[in-house]
């Protein structure tokens, strides 16, 4: 009965596994080998980095459980990502900064965070299968798709890259700048989050240009 059940979640995650690689299987077939999914994690929050990652992975890739970083518990979370960096054909990172946000917008610092990522890859992928977004003047053949993050398995594994990265970056600034709760919250606006801020004033690290950092500025 064990055996009988255990098959039966095999099959069912390889299902999960085949429908979310339809699209890269369409472009392998098409002859672009290297096919890179690209997601971006660090929108929302008040505090810390936007990180995108770029993940370019093999035809015959076989990890089981890869979708949105968000419907996926931590800790599962961190084994995905060590089982994708031991799987991929590359993986790239790109950041930008809290100074960098707050100059440009938070909507172009995740776009350059992407194309930061995929600068950073140590191959150059054929196309770009990106959720929801395209990186302008970039060079490489791309495919904005809606939702990715959930339904296209290369997407879903940068999305949980990029969110794993992060998550480390801002339990490193937790130590750093202790009493904001950083490893915990990663940054957003929890109710706990925001009443540091009010009790502490805002870090080097919380994003000046997001009002409820900004209401909390000296007045100049």
């Amino acid at each position: 009965m064990v055996a009988r059940a255990g098959g039966k979640l095999a099959r069912k995650w390889k299902r999960d596994r085949e429908r979310k690689l339809f699209t890269e299987r369409a472009l392998w077939g098409a002859g672009f080998d290297l096919v890179a999914g690209v997601d971006e994690v660090g929108m929302g929050p008040l505090a810390g980095p936007v990180v995108a990652a770029a993940v370019v992975l093999p035809a015959d890739v076989a990890i089981d459980g890869v979708t949105d970083s968000k419907a996926v518990p931590k800790a599962k979370r961190e084994t995905l990502a060590l089982q994708i960096a031991a799987s991929a054909l590359g993986i790239g990172i790109g950041m930008v900064e809290v100074d960098e946000i707050d100059a440009i917008n938070v909507y172009r610092a995740g776009l350059l965070a992407m194309r930061r990522a995929v600068d950073a890859l140590p191959v150059v992928p054929h196309h770009l299968l990106i959720d929801s977004r395209r990186i302008p003047e970039c060079p490489i053949q791309q495919t904005s798709v809606d939702g990715g993050d959930s339904t296209v398995y290369s997407i879903a594994a940068a999305s949980i890259v990029a969110k794993v990265h992060r998550d480390r970056l801002m339990r490193a600034l937790d130590e750093h700048f202790p009493g904001y709760g950083f490893a915990a919250h990663a940054g957003y606006a929890t109710a706990a989050h925001l009443q540091a801020l009010r009790r502490l004033g805002p870090s080097p690290v919380h994003r000046k240009s997001f009002a409820p950092v900004r209401a909390l500025l000296p007045a100049v």
